[in-house]
């Protein structure tokens, strides 16, 4: 199987149709899978082979697609590099991951003893790739498993291990996803994210079912106002940061989103404030989805019930889920299992049915299923502060402080205590950052109104900014 040759099969009466349009640029199907197939042709005489692993840096564009889909045509592996890295975190993931080529984009890197590939082409960007020798020393079972895609996690809770999914792995879980997003050849896809972080379970579905994506991840948000006037998308995929700018920019007029069907909040937890205040402008109730990236999504709230906000959702037919030691609140453990889970961690080498009991994948995430069994994310096991035996959800506290109209963003933590076990605290950047006379009773006063007394931070740490991750969550770490 191969995922490219189900897209041109599931497609092929949609070749006049547009797939991908990046500003003044637009291919038609035809058109992208003539660039494919051109591109795949000199990937193929550069020495790519099936199951070479080639990682690919580029920004988000209509060469990304095509060159992505090039070196998934070869039955090759890619590994999507953001191009947000720093070469200190990237060599790292070349050297773990033991790449066998490296493409890239010269704009965002460039590499001595590099070729220059695709010229006199269709591509915008100029193309080099960089040849490496990897040492090749790879059980038998990585070929067996027909690998399509390598992907390293974000980095917020441990070490990266680099998830493979495999080509029949992605067919499956963009079938599965499709139950709750019901993509058609007559949606217009309004894109926002990174495709370095987002490709498999979205781009990938989006070109089974003939959709065309808008790309408007450019000068954003005047991108995303061009992309919603001149193309009128009937589908947003963006994270709730991008929700939330939208709702308080004034050029975003209620009607704007007037053609939109759906708007998918995804990559980060969805504030009950974001989805209120989005919903009061728009009249449109955000749909909040729970990814992983070794199940892909499981959970889609396409409840469009305001009473369910908080929630990810039900869980779609083709997975299970349930909640493992629960408490007295019914906080427990979440494992899921279903189609299209991972098929290995590649670095160091462990197959899934080794990894995972009958079938059940422990997500290292805490929740809870309400009575209508929609799933409730309290928080990562890992990140749970305890303080005098009582848990403490840092998202919860954050969801709090973010709402206070003199601070920007927050990161709470727990610090080791010897009588109380840990202690809650917080980082916060204001709004204003050379405020120097803020009071930080007032902000300990705020917490008091809307949070239980144990709750509260009881150190606050002011801040220029919050380290991140490549794509965008908060570094945390216990």
């Amino acid at each position: 199987m191969n995922i490219v040759t189900t897209i041109k099969n599931e497609t092929s009466g949609c070749l006049g149709k547009a797939a991908v349009i990046d500003g003044d640029r637009k291919f038609s199907y035809g058109d992208l899978f003539a660039a494919v197939d051109c591109a795949a042709a000199e990937l193929s005489d550069q020495g790519i082979r099936p199951a070479h692993r080639v990682a690919f840096l580029c920004g988000d564009s209509i060469d990304y697609i095509v060159v992505s889909l090039a070196i998934l045509s070869l039955q090759a592996v890619i590994i999507p590099v953001s191009v947000s890295l720093s070469l200190d975190e990237l060599e790292p993931v070349l050297e773990k991951i033991d790449i066998n080529f490296l493409v890239f984009d010269k704009s965002a890197y460039f590499r001595d003893n590099s070729n220059r590939i695709f010229t006199d082409s269709f591509f915008e960007k100029d193309f080099f790739l960089y040849h490496r020798e990897a040492k090749e020393e790879l059980p038998e079972d990585y070929y067996e498993l027909n690998p399509a895609f390598i992907r390293f996690s974000s980095g917020t809770t441990g070490t990266s291990k680099g998830i493979l999914l495999s080509h029949e792995s992605i067919v499956e879980r963009t079938d599965a996803a499709d139950k709750a997003l019901n993509i058609t050849s007559d949606d217009v896809i309004v894109w926002i994210l990174s495709m370095s972080f987002h490709f498999v379970v979205t781009i990938l579905l989006f070109l089974r079912r003939g959709a065309t994506i808008v790309l408007c991840g450019g000068s954003f948000p005047e991108s995303l106002l061009e992309g919603l006037t001149s193309q009128k998308g009937t589908f947003i995929y963006a994270s709730p940061f991008h929700y939330q700018i939208i709702t308080k920019s004034d050029i975003f007029k209620p009607k704007l989103l007037i053609n939109i069907r759906m708007a998918v909040s995804t990559a980060m937890r969805l504030p009950d404030y974001v989805a209120c205040d989005f919903y009061e402008k728009f009249g449109l109730e955000l749909i909040e989805a729970y990814g992983i990236i070794e199940v892909g999504l499981p959970f889609i709230n396409s409840s469009k019930d305001p009473v369910k906000r908080g929630s990810v959702g039900k869980i779609l037919p083709d997975y299970e889920v349930k909640i493992v030691n629960p408490d007295k609140d019914g906080v427990g453990g979440v494992y899921i299992k279903g189609k299209g889970m991972f098929d290995a961690y590649f670095s160091p080498w462990l197959r899934r049915c080794d990894l995972i009991s009958n079938g059940w994948f422990k997500t290292g995430d805490l929740g809870r299923l309400d009575s209508e069994k929609f799933l409730y994310i309290a928080g990562r096991k890992k990140n749970v502060i305890n303080f005098t035996g009582m848990k403490i959800f840092p998202y919860e506290v954050e969801s709090v402080l973010n709402q206070h109209p003199d601070i920007k963003e927050s990161l709470v933590y727990g610090t080791l205590h010897a009588q109380y076990g840990e202690l809650p605290c917080a980082k916060i950047v204001l709004m204003d950052d050379i405020k120097t006379d803020f009071d930080i009773n007032e902000i300990r006063k705020y917490c008091y109104k809307h949070l239980a007394q144990y709750k509260v931070p009881k150190e606050f740490h002011f801040v220029s900014n919050l380290d991140k991750t490549a794509s965008g969550k908060l570094k945390r770490w216990k």
